[in-house]
């Protein structure tokens, strides 16, 4: 697909050759559609961190438990999530395959570790995209169609109907899933950035009442008998559940042009980009709040409508909606590439299956249909256990942290044994401080989101996961390492040996990463 960046002519295909010679190399074939520029791949990461779903979602939510100054959290959530982007970026250029978490962990440590990065993957997928299509997007669409006090059997069907497009568009291509995705990146912007000036021009004109002025930018209020550091740990929850995700450019490396390039630069950009767009729109948003009974009555799009007008603000909204449609595209398109990647080395059950790829289309048909069942099943439970599902939903918070921080340990623990690449992405000397404050900053923002009250029951779903991970590890899995039919190569070391080789199974030769 055409798309800025790209290139065209004998350039593009030495570069196609080159990606597809790296993925023979760790030991497959190139099976998938190898069409996106990284304007595509920034448009990926950019879609899954997708400011419009976090601040929508998150907003009231530290509005209630600091206040105002909740939103300066923002810009130190950042800072922390482009150190891990910088680990992820070098990694993806020197291992650019689907699934890229579980690749990295199975091939700087082992099989075993690459399934449990790969195994909370799937259980983040699982529950987040039904959680966000459930309690943003069916609400937000309701409210742009004018459907007043809509009943749970419309949201569910709304939920369905948008899950349901999402997985389709990528059965049909995943070009036409980037084209969606690139047109998403416009409506993200213009439907959160654009809004946010707007209100805060308008507030500046006074064209409505408010009951503040600048300074109303730094109040804060502390959640009766709680510390401010408890207030902040809660309150930061906006930055944290927002800017996670980015790494999905590297998830879908194999159908990137020029990817040991293009997925560094798409990461980095996108985090970048998001935090500094974010903060414009967390500043708009939050002087343009009248009063906090507006807000509480009817969360943002009171806010909008009180100073936009209903037909206006129905608008903007309907482009959110839409920039949030495009993150349930993405999101289908990443979970299905995690199965496929994994099933191709035999490690999930249905192997055999999940990791076909139809040849027409180029797409892992299989996998986006079990995809789409896990997504409609988590779904479907939370429409009828919406409590539960609550809390269950409050596990995709901690769940990408955990990966990122088994990805950050395997990097700091064969950093030394992966070789630079001429003109691609590399730390250099910064890897070590890089790391360590990588670290540190992770194992905060886990401690933050599993030791507050609010957060425990939480854990035990994180927990009830792990635990089923490793009951398949132990009962599955292990037999077929043992017998050197399952798992990919660790880098430096060599290949499992097996009876005979399954197809796109990883292939004996030592890579050469």
């Amino acid at each position: 697909m055409s798309g800025p960046g790209e290139t065209s002519g004998p350039e593009e295909r030495k570069r196609l050759a080159e990606d597809e010679r790296t993925v023979d190399e760790f030991g497959y074939r190139q099976e998938l559609s190898r069409s996106l520029s990284w304007f595509s791949l920034f448009s990926v990461s950019f879609s899954i961190m997708s400011i419009a779903t976090g601040v929508f979602l998150n907003f009231t939510f530290g509005m209630t438990h600091l206040g105002p100054a909740s939103i300066w959290i923002w810009p130190m959530v950042g800072v922390g999530q482009l150190l891990v982007a910088l680990v992820i970026s070098e990694l993806g250029t020197r291992i650019p395959l689907a699934g890229a978490g579980y690749q990295w962990g199975a091939r700087l440590i082992g099989p075993g570790y690459g399934w449990f990065i790969g195994a909370l993957g799937i259980l983040y997928a699982a529950v987040g995209v039904p959680g966000i299509v459930y309690l943003a997007v069916a609400p937000l669409t309701e409210y742009v169609l004018g459907i007043d006090g809509a009943s749970p059997r419309m949201s569910l069907f709304i939920a369905l109907l948008v899950l349901t497009v999402a997985y389709l568009v990528n059965i049909v291509s995943v070009q036409l899933a980037a084209r969606i995705n690139n047109v998403a990146v416009l409506a993200e912007i213009l439907g959160t950035v654009v809004l946010a000036l707007l209100l805060f021009f308008l507030w500046v004109a006074g064209t409505e009442e408010s009951d503040h002025g600048i300074g109303y930018l730094t109040e804060h209020h502390l959640p009766p008998g709680h510390s401010y550091g408890y207030a902040i740990a809660l309150a930061s929850l906006v930055g944290v559940y927002t800017l996670a995700g980015f790494e999905a450019a590297a998830d879908v490396a194999e159908e990137a042009v020029d990817a040991k390039r293009s997925v560094p630069r798409a990461i980095l950009g996108s985090v970048v980009v998001s935090v500094v767009l974010g903060m414009l729109v967390l500043i708009g948003f939050t002087v343009a709040v009248p009063s906090d009974e507006v807000l509480a009555a009817g969360g943002l799009p009171a806010v909008f409508q009180y100073w936009l007008g209903e037909g206006l603000s129905r608008t903007f909204v309907g482009v959110v909606v839409f920039a949030m449609f495009a993150l349930m595209v993405v999101s289908a398109a990443v979970i299905a590439r995690l199965l496929f990647a994994m099933a191709r080395d035999n490690v999930l059950p249905g192997s055999a299956l999940l990791r076909r790829v139809n040849p027409t289309t180029k797409t892992p048909v299989p996998a986006l249909l079990t995809g789409y069942v896990l997504n409609v099943a988590v779904l479907l439970f939370g429409h009828n256990s919406s409590n539960a599902f609550g809390t269950l939903v409050g596990a995709t918070a901690v769940l990408p942290y955990l990966v990122y921080l088994l990805i950050v340990v395997a990097y700091g623990y064969r950093r030394r044994r992966l070789e630079a690449i001429d003109g691609a992405f590399d730390l250099g000397r910064f890897a070590g401080p890089v790391f360590g404050a990588s670290l540190v900053y992770l194992v905060t923002v886990l401690l933050t989101l599993t030791l507050p009250d609010e957060f425990r029951s939480a854990n035990h779903y994180v927990l009830g996961g792990l635990a089923l991970a490793a009951v398949w590890w132990l009962v599955g899995l292990r037999p077929r390492l043992a017998r050197g039919s399952a798992g990919a190569p660790v880098l430096g070391g060599p290949a499992p040996l097996s009876d005979g080789p399954l197809p796109d199974a990883p292939k004996s030769k030592e890579n050469k990463a």
